[in-house]
Order: structure tokens, then C-alpha cells, then sequence
């Protein structure tokens, strides 16, 4: 790998958490009041995102829809499977109850999302439609409708956002 192509990744890599970091900062500016902030926040977010898109692009990282499924498919798959059970092991281990919590929440969602991914390769280019709705507290992810409870984190149904 050139130099190059490891400066893309760890730029792609720094944006994509600014993005994050930044729309986390906006969310909390807007609690506080500050709207005008938490709008310089999400715009440099949004800046943030161009960025990301420019270095994968230059990545060659953004394929056809089907190799992007499948890209997403081993991602969540390596989450779920490595990443986070070993992640969950070591903040039991140091006693650091937030961060297991928080792992273990993800993990959970990662094998629901390598679920969904497989399902929808499986459907690619059948134009099925539908509705998709995300806890705002586990970050779980279901079709059609959501539950009354989240089964992972107990959070109600009118807390779900949906994703149409």
C-alpha cells in the first residue's frame, strides 16, 4: 500500500469521526440553547462528510451496490463476530460498566444489520419498499414497524426514528 493510500485511509478515518463528534456536539449545543452553535456544529459536520466521501472515492472504496452489500455484510459480520465480543471481555475486565454496555449494544445491532444486509442482497432488484426504524438509545434497527419495547435496551416504541 502507497503512502498515499494509508494517508486516504486515516484521513477518511479522522473525518468520518469528526462528522460524528461534530452532529454529538450539535445535539448537545441545541440542549443547552445555543442554536446557533449547534448549526455551525452540523454544518461542519456536513463539510466533514464531504471530505470522507472524497477520500473513499479516491480509495476506489465505493463499488457497485452489490459489492457494497457484501462489503457491509463482512464488516458487520468482523463487528459482531471479533471486534466487539473482545472489546466486551476487556471492559468487564477493567470494570468499565459504560463501555461494556455500550459494546455489548452494538454487537447485538451489528448481527441484526449483517442479518438485514444479507436479506437485502438476497432481494436486490426485486424494488421491495418499506420503512426502517432505529432506537435512539441501542441503535436497533427493524423493518416495517417498531416494537412496542426495545428487546435490547427496553426503550419504548414512540422513541424509534424512522428511516423512510
Amino acid at each position: 500500500m502507497s503512502k498515499s493510500e494509508e494517508n486516504l485511509k486515516e484521513a477518511f478515518a479522522g473525518e468520518s469521526q469528526a462528522n460524528r463528534r461534530y452532529l454529538a456536539f450539535a445535539k448537545k449545543a441545541e440542549q443547552e440553547g445555543y442554536k446557533q452553535v449547534a448549526k455551525l456544529f452540523r454544518a461542519a459536520a456536513e463539510a466533514e462528510t464531504v471530505h470522507a466521501h472524497s477520500h473513499l472515492r479516491a480509495l476506489e472504496g465505493v463499488k457497485s451496490t452489490k459489492e457494497n452489500i457484501q462489503a457491509a455484510i463482512s464488516g458487520e459480520t468482523h463487528e459482531f463476530k471479533s471486534m466487539y465480543p473482545e472489546m466486551i471481555a476487556k471492559a468487564k475486565a477493567d470494570g468499565v460498566k459504560q463501555a461494556e454496555v455500550s459494546f455489548d449494544y452494538a454487537n447485538q445491532v451489528e448481527k441484526i444489520h449483517a442479518a438485514l444486509y444479507e436479506k437485502a442482497l438476497a432481494e436486490l432488484g426485486k424494488n421491495k419498499e418499506g420503512d426502517y426504524y432505529v432506537c435512539p438509545i441501542c441503535g436497533n434497527t427493524v423493518e416495517e414497524k417498531a416494537p412496542e419495547k426495545c428487546p435490547i435496551c427496553g426503550a419504548p416504541a414512540s422513541k424509534f426514528i424512522r428511516i423512510s
